[in-house]
This record gives C-alpha cells, structure tokens and sequence, in this order.
C-alpha cells in the first residue's frame, strides 16, 4: 500500500531558536496548537505527549523522537495512542527550520507514512495549516489566531 504525505512550507518572521521554542515549550505550543502542550525532554529516543492542557490525562498524539538538532530539525514518530506501536498506523513528522532572507525563517513540515483514507491524514490535512498560520501570527504579532485559544477535536471548517 502507498502512503499519503503531505509538505507544508511557511516562512515566519522569527529567529530558528524562536521556533524551535514555540514548537517545543508547553507554554507555547498551548497558545496556537488548541490548548495542547507539545510534553517530551526532545532527546532522540525519548517519547513525545501531546496533551490537553487543561487535563494532562487527556493524550491526543504520542509518539518517540527519532532526530532532535535544536533549532534546525525535530523528527517525532506521530500516532493516536490507540495505535501506538502499530507501524502500519504511525507516521513521521519532520520540522526543518532554515534561515530566509533577513530575520525570517522558512519552516517546512513533513508529515509522511500516513494510512490513505485514514482518519489520521484528515485530521492532518485540516490541522496543520491551521496550526501553522496560528503559529507564525503568534510569532509575529504576540498574539496567537482567536481560533486556536480554545480546545477543538475536529479543526472548524
């Protein structure tokens, strides 16, 4: 069976290290990512949680983190935790981060290895330029997009 991916590319006006924070500190992730925390120690091996902030106990994605070189390249294993340890049902997310012009950078997600017709590659395809767009406007402006201030299981269309 083929796998589905997607790439998704958005150049922010930030420094690498800002990113690379955003992506990876609770705090942040909590402000453009739903109010969900981004948990891990980001060393490879490590496994990843991300949870809902308000209530830790509530784990939507989990994963291991394959590679970690602060502030240019995270890759996470990504799975529902119902599926993890099923490698037919995980997929892999790389973040690059790579200075543009002056004081921007250019991020560019790959989420790859997803299961056609899944709900996984739903969920990714509706969320990510969500996610993406709610982080480069909370980089840029201070303020994360409204719509991401609150919990959502499904991204509003």
């Amino acid at each position: 069976m083929t796998k589905a991916k997607c790439a998704y590319e958005i150049y922010i006006q930030a420094t690498p290290q800002q990113i690379w924070s955003a992506l990876t500190d609770p705090e942040m992730t909590k402000q453009y990512w739903s109010r969900h925390r981004n948990v891990s120690s980001w060393i490879p091996g490590a496994s990843w949680q991300h949870q809902d902030y308000d209530d830790s106990s509530i784990v939507d994605l989990t994963g291991i983190v394959v590679e970690s070189t602060a502030p240019r390249r995270l890759v996470l294993t990504w799975a529902f935790p119902s599926d993890a340890g099923i490698a037919e049902r995980t997929s892999r997310v790389s973040f690059e981060l790579e200075p543009f012009g002056e004081g921007a950078v250019c991020l560019t997600v790959r989420h790859e290895d997803l299961e056609p017709d899944s709900p996984m590659l739903d969920g990714v395809t509706k969320g990510w330029p969500i996610v993406l767009s709610s982080l480069k406007t909370l980089l840029e402006t201070g303020q994360p997009m409204p719509l991401t201030a609150s919990r959502w299981r499904e991204p509003p269309r």
